[in-house]
């Protein structure tokens, strides 16, 4: 079942925020520093590699925290926020489940083949070990989804500044697609990860006060879960309360869909084929640093949770049904709706920048990762070829242009979800998880033939659409959310793509064992085999250490949720 949606004009007079000139002068400053760095980056570009990679360059603090900064979007905030509100302390599993596992999985077992292959995107990855069919379809399916999810960063962003600022939404989508497209013009991918990392930290700094002052509003967390166990039930301050098979919880799913739809196909399918979080790892500058980027990104992903739920309980706390028609606000306002009850100006002028900030880092990571794929994989490969370097460097540039535009008219798909989160996870169900069970299959499995690509990566992308639009929208099967039916379109993409990839393998002739060195577990090629860096032997630049430290941190987190 869909939850309404409003319109945000009817939120603009009730969320509207008191801001003065102390806020204002805050948001200006952070604006002249995102264009200083995007100036400054300018001088380094001279190549594609410099202008897509960052010339594969950069150390593992930089690309960790760009790497988490780009998936903590504004979506991400106002989405996960709205699920907390909307169904409880389940979202912790979109962390703890539906993260950590996968990013630790990416750092130890994929990006050696990612980096080791020297790709310059992951559709290229498909090509090397697949064919162009499977890389041209890859790379059309990424490019599509990155505009959506653009699109939904900017629409996200229009409706809260039209409703805590007045701004109007053009001119909110006019502002942040500027400073966006000239910062990632100027200066390329380094623009936007130096960019990430700032933001990270306005983000965290726009955060915290919202989450100590909540806290203190409702009496505390012993305050806040009496208040939400009165009114909403026990299972919903607990992970697990209520997701045995066939019992009926706020989620819809039950633990068998968490654990495989979220936890494994979703979670995998997303973090490690998703290129807007993976350029960051490939731009590192050696294969320690980047298999240690999404491992370093880990560690605060752990803790980020409490960043965003909170103040998603805390509203469902404080208003009566919030979320329903009758509270007058929808699942995305409660981090807004915080906002206006609880900080001071000043403090407000640096959480309004906090949510910017956000809008921004989440779109730039998705045209940065669009004009790397559009160009290399779609342009330089299919339509204009064998031209010097400096001209794909030019047309990097038009293409990020045509790209914020694209996303301009993409944002208005994201209006028929009010809760945003619902909606990304549904994009992630059709072009994230079909790519993952390509990517599993050939890496693991060196029979997997050319033509297999092509066809599970259709397969899988065709079955999670169908269940969606049709077995969910048309009630042929009864699913409970939106959340539910992406755990099951997930399950569905992923079972469909592998079921078709090996049924094509069994007729089709497989890559001949000489080039798929380097591209399948059990093989090696020259770029896996670099010596480690000078002071890498020390414990916090092993890998190894890193990955498993995370899993066992967010395990341990689980334990107070669990009961």
């Amino acid at each position: 079942m869909q939850t309404p949606t409003y319109g945000p004009v009817e939120l603009a007079a009730g969320l509207r925020l008191p801001t003065n000139g102390l806020d204002y002068t805050i948001l200006g400053i952070y604006f002249v520093v995102v264009l200083g760095i995007g100036f400054a980056a300018r001088r380094s570009v001279k190549t594609t590699l410099d202008f897509f990679l960052s010339g594969r360059s950069l150390p593992a603090w930089i690309t960790g925290l760009a790497f988490i900064s780009a998936n903590l979007a504004a979506t991400e905030i106002l989405g996960m926020a709205a699920n907390s509100a909307q169904y409880g302390a389940y979202t912790v599993h979109w962390y703890w489940i539906g993260a950590i596992p996968a990013m630790v999985f990416l750092g130890l077992v994929m990006m050696p083949f990612y980096y080791g292959s020297k790709v310059r995107s992951v559709p290229e990855f498909l090509l090397l070990r697949f064919d162009r069919a499977a890389h041209l379809l890859s790379s059309i399916l990424f490019a599509f989804a990155a505009i959506l999810i653009a699109g939904v960063n900017l629409y996200a962003l229009a409706i809260v500044v039209e409703a805590l600022l007045g701004w109007p939404q053009w001119v909110a989508i006019v502002v942040a697609g500027f400073f966006v497209l000239a910062y990632i013009t100027l200066g390329g991918l380094s623009s936007a990860i130096y960019n990430e990392v700032l933001q990270f930290f306005v983000i965290l700094a726009a955060l915290i006060p919202i989450v100590v002052l909540s806290l203190k509003k409702v009496g505390g967390w012993d305050g806040l879960t009496h208040k939400l166990t009165a009114t909403h039930g026990a299972d919903f301050t607990t992970a697990w309360g209520g997701t045995g098979i066939g019992h009926a919880n706020p989620l819809g799913a039950n633990w068998l869909t968490i654990v495989l739809g979220l936890g494994f196909v979703l979670s995998f399918g997303y973090w490690t084929t998703n290129f807007a979080e993976v350029q960051r790892a490939l731009s590192a500058k050696n294969l320690s640093a980047a298999q240690r980027t999404p491992l370093i990104a880990a560690y605060p992903k752990i803790f980020i949770v409490f960043l965003v739920m909170i103040p998603g309980l805390v509203a469902a706390a404080l208003v009566p049904k919030f979320g329903t028609p009758g509270s007058g606000y929808q699942y995305n306002d409660a981090i807004p709706f915080l906002m206006q009850e609880l900080l001071p100006n000043g403090v407000l002028g640096i959480a309004v920048t906090g949510l910017l900030a956000a809008f921004m880092a989440g779109m730039a990571a998705n045209v940065s990762s669009f004009n790397t794929v559009f160009t290399t994989d779609i342009w330089a490969k299919y339509v204009v070829r064998h031209r010097e370097d400096a001209y794909y460097v030019r047309f990097g540039r038009l293409i990020t242009a045509i790209g914020v535009l694209a996303s301009v008219g993409t944002a208005f798909l994201a209006s028929s979800f009010s809760n945003i989160m619902a909606y990304l996870q549904t994009l992630f169900s059709f072009f994230n998880v079909p790519m993952f069970v390509v990517f599993i299959v050939g890496m693991f499995w060196k029979r997997a033939s050319m033509k297999s690509g092509f066809w599970g990566l259709l397969a899988g992308t065709t079955a999670a659409m169908v269940n969606y639009f049709v077995i969910y929208k048309q009630g042929i099967i009864d699913i409970p959310s939106d959340q539910g039916a992406n755990f099951v379109s997930a399950i569905a993409g992923f079972v469909a793509g592998g079921v078709v990839m090996v049924a094509v393998s069994l007729f089709t002739r497989p890559k001949p064992a000489e080039e798929l060195q380097g591209l399948v577990y059990g093989t090696r090629s020259p770029g896996m085999a670099e010596p480690p860096a000078p002071g890498d032997e020390a414990w916090y630049r092993k890998p190894a250490l890193l990955g498993w430290g995370a899993v066992v941190i967010a395990a341990l987190c689980y334990i107070p949720f669990s009961f």
